[in-house]
């Protein structure tokens, strides 16, 4: 890997969970960028497919750290994060493994974040992978803390508007993680990057999109290909729910009143529309929420 003071020395970490067709494509695409100095990591998450054997017959030289369970989204990256900044990585470049970059992504995304000393974290635009012209999202969003719920921009904006930045492409400056540390692991999966990005504000971090990191995503990959639509959108309504009560119960001036407006809301519709699983799951996630315990309780 070259490095030198134009290029700092970036790890991507990509976290593979039942996923390995995404995980290849992902690796494929990023052979191509056109940046000098990276390294890829794959955090194998407790895959339960045969993803080890398949992504160690494609990719024989692949830097891999298998984790034997399940540990979650967060806690997975959060086990990439540590091995990056062990062995010397300046920026970290959280990808989620269901998307394909453009060979200059990486390139955009540092010049970006080294354009300002006081910028802690970027992100990518990310457009469609099924229609690729379509913008998905425009690296960020904005946290509505009395209403309960976020919501993700579309099209450019002050970076003072910028709440969070979202954690499918996200470049991260090493001093900024060892100022607030990673990524807060009760939040199994969802939340965990608006979480990330208001701490990095609170602790006077910049944030910023680089509007020229195209990226490509599919989004859901991390819940595994495997399972079919119904436990898709269970397991979503669980985690989802469980992570944005902890997310107001951390962040918001009056808890209550997100929670109430935002998952409480959610969950009325639930039952009024005779969805009585995902209600079910909703309800479960928001016991779970209040819990002290870790977010994969």
């Amino acid at each position: 890997m070259e490095t030198s003071s134009q290029h700092p020395p970036v790890t991507i970490v990509l976290i593979n969970y039942n996923g390995w067709r995404f995980t290849d494509a992902c690796l494929t695409s990023l052979r191509d960028l056109k940046y000098p100095a990276f390294r890829v990591l794959v955090v194998e998450n407790g895959s339960t497919d045969d993803s080890l054997a398949q992504l160690r017959e494609r990719w024989p030289d692949l830097e891999l750290i298998e984790i034997a369970r399940n540990v979650g989204f967060t806690a997975a990256n959060n086990v990439g994060a540590r091995r990056a900044l062990e062995h010397g990585a300046q920026h970290v470049w959280f990808l989620n493994n269901d998307t394909v970059v453009d060979p200059l992504a990486l390139s955009e995304l540092v010049n970006t974040l080294e354009a300002e000393p006081r910028t802690g974290a970027v992100a990518s635009v990310l457009y469609d992978m099924r229609v690729p012209e379509q913008v998905q999202a425009w690296g960020g969003g904005f946290v509505r803390l009395w209403r309960g719920d976020a919501d993700m921009y579309f099209g450019p904006v002050a970076r003072e508007r910028l709440h969070f930045l979202g954690g499918t492409s996200l470049l991260v400056r090493r001093a900024a993680l060892e100022q607030v540390g990673l990524f807060d692991e009760r939040f199994f999966m969802y939340w965990e990057d608006a979480d990330f990005g208001f701490r990095l504000r609170a602790a006077g971090w910049g944030l910023a999109v680089a509007d020229g990191s195209r990226v490509w995503h599919v989004g859901s990959a991390s819940m595994g290909e495997g399972n079919t639509r119904t436990t898709k959108s269970e397991t979503f309504e669980l985690n989802f729910t469980r992570s944005a009560v902890r997310f107001f119960r951390k962040h918001a001036p009056l808890p209550a009143v997100p929670i109430l407006a935002g998952p409480g809301f959610h969950l009325l519709k639930r039952v009024l529309r005779g969805q009585w699983g995902r209600a079910r799951a909703v309800t479960r996630g928001a016991l779970q929420g209040f819990r002290r315990s870790g977010a994969g309780a």
